[in-house]
């Protein structure tokens, strides 16, 4: 007696593809790490996104790993984005691009730089992006004997800016010499006008999605509105992101970004800055819905 058609199970080969698809489809994500950090300390982050998106692949670039991070930020770019391309290279249906602290700003300049790059999602965790002025144990372990009203000093000539936090030392009451001096900072963001401004501004609208998370309880970044583009004024008052005379100028695409519904920020409360990168709360709240 033959068999009745409603009694067949689906054919073999549509199990298969239905059982890769629940598993594949997933961007890669590459990881940049900060300053003072290396690939390890990334571990339990490459846990989370592989835990909740089986089979995602996600490449942390061993680059100028703990003290090598203190270079030029520009000769660091250079290399990230070339190790990046690389991988870019074999994912052509877009990746995303996750950074952290220092790393973040380095992603910033690859984006600018980068005019075929097929980056989905920029997600900056915790990173300087409007630069840093703060007293943090951070600055103590490079400038030892130096306070942060001082620090211009150092960072503000061509000797400074061959240390990477002299790049986005941000000192609201040295703005001129801020302007004049930082090789970094002041281009990448568009506050000073150079040749490349209008090529890096459409490269940076090639991402579909800018998510900037940050914290109050941060200790590091300073002020910790700069991980959402804040940054402080002469009266260390913070002026917030729309503020900022490169977001009203859209000088790097901010604005655009933003009127498209594609900058998203996340604030989370209670977070330490060598944290962010470990606490799953802040995985499930700020960043596991980006990747896909």
């Amino acid at each position: 007696m033959r068999a009745s058609r409603t009694s067949r199970g689906p054919p073999a080969v549509l199990m298969l593809l239905l059982a890769v698809g629940c598993t594949d489809g997933y961007k890669p994500v590459i990881i940049v790490h900060g300053i003072f950090d290396g690939p390890e300390q990334f571990e339990n982050l490459s846990m989370f996104i592989k835990k909740v998106h089986p089979g995602t692949e996600v490449p942390i670039i061993s680059l100028y790993n703990y003290k090598c991070s203190l270079k030029p930020l520009w000769v660091q770019v250079q290399d990230f984005r070339k190790a990046i391309e690389d991988t870019m290279k074999r994912f052509p249906e877009g990746v995303h691009l996750l950074c952290f602290s220092q790393g973040g700003l380095i992603c910033r300049a690859v984006l600018s730089t980068s005019p075929n790059h097929n980056v989905h999602t920029f997600i900056s965790l915790s990173s300087p992006l409007a630069g840093q002025y703060g007293d943090t144990d951070y600055l103590k372990w490079v400038f030892p004997d130096c306070a942060k009203k001082a620090v211009h000093v150092f960072c503000y000539n061509k000797w400074g800016q061959k240390c990477s936090i002299c790049d986005y030392w941000n000192d609201p009451h040295h703005r001129a010499g801020y302007l004049r001096s930082n090789t970094f900072l002041p281009l990448v963001n568009g506050e000073k006008p150079h040749k490349f401004i209008k090529d890096w501004r459409e490269n940076v609208l090639r991402i579909k999605k800018m998510v900037l998370i940050g914290g109050p309880d941060d200790g590091v970044i300073t002020p910790w509105q700069s991980s959402h583009y804040g940054s402080y004024d002469t009266k260390e008052d913070v002026v917030e992101m729309r503020n900022q005379e490169f977001y009203k100028n859209d000088t790097f695409g901010l604005k655009t970004l933003d009127a498209r519904g594609d900058v998203s920020v996340c604030v989370q409360s209670g977070v330490e800055h060598t944290h962010w990168h470990s606490n799953f709360t802040v995985f499930t709240n700020c960043i596991e819905k980006w990747l896909i």
